[in-house]
């Protein structure tokens, strides 16, 4: 049950709505996990310039990989909905590779090691061991890399933490429950 009701437009603080606006006009609607976290625009538009800049990271497939193994840990079933979508529509992963990037993997072997490694950093809270930092390293990924799937990481857990914490209303198709994988 939703903690927190979704903002309706005449609601949306001043400072939110040019970064709510463009949201909208981009996926042509408001999810509701937008339409509550645009509450507090330092949070909201900090989050929007973070995933503004990481949507240059990499291919959409790695990111939405890396979003889906980072939600899985997380535990975050908004999340899992909305990378399972994004995966799907965007991205064009079909349903396996979707399940297989919920268990920390991919088909693709550099896309393979990103998503192991983003997978470990989150299980171990950014505590790998050099045997982790060596594999992304022989995939082909530069420090420069590493630090982007880091900041990956970083931003998952953040929207799959708001989530976790509000439990906004669903507003894409339901997937199976993390941990029932």
């Amino acid at each position: 049950m939703a903690r927190i009701a979704a903002l309706r437009p005449e609601q949306v603080p001043a400072d939110s709505k040019p970064t709510l606006d463009a949201f909208t006009r981009a996926i042509g609607f408001t999810p509701n996990m937008m339409a509550a976290f645009a509450q507090s625009p330092i949070a909201f538009n900090a989050w929007a310039t973070l995933l503004g800049s990481l949507s240059k990271a990499f291919d959409v497939k790695t990111r939405d990989s890396i979003g889906l193994a980072v939600s899985e840990v997380n535990g975050c079933n908004y999340c899992l909905t909305v990378h399972s979508f994004t995966a799907e529509h965007m991205a064009k992963l079909p349903a396996d590779e979707i399940i297989l990037a919920r268990k920390g993997h991919a088909t693709a072997p550099k896309r393979d090691a990103a998503v192991q490694f983003a997978r470990k950093v989150i299980e171990a809270r950014g505590q790998v061991t050099d045997v982790d930092l060596e594999a992304v390293r022989n995939a082909g990924y530069t420090d420069a890399d590493v630090m982007e799937i880091v900041a990956l990481v970083a931003m998952y857990s953040l929207t799959n933490f708001f989530n976790n914490v509000f439990d906004p209303e669903m507003d894409f198709p339901a997937v199976t429950p993390a941990g029932s994988i």
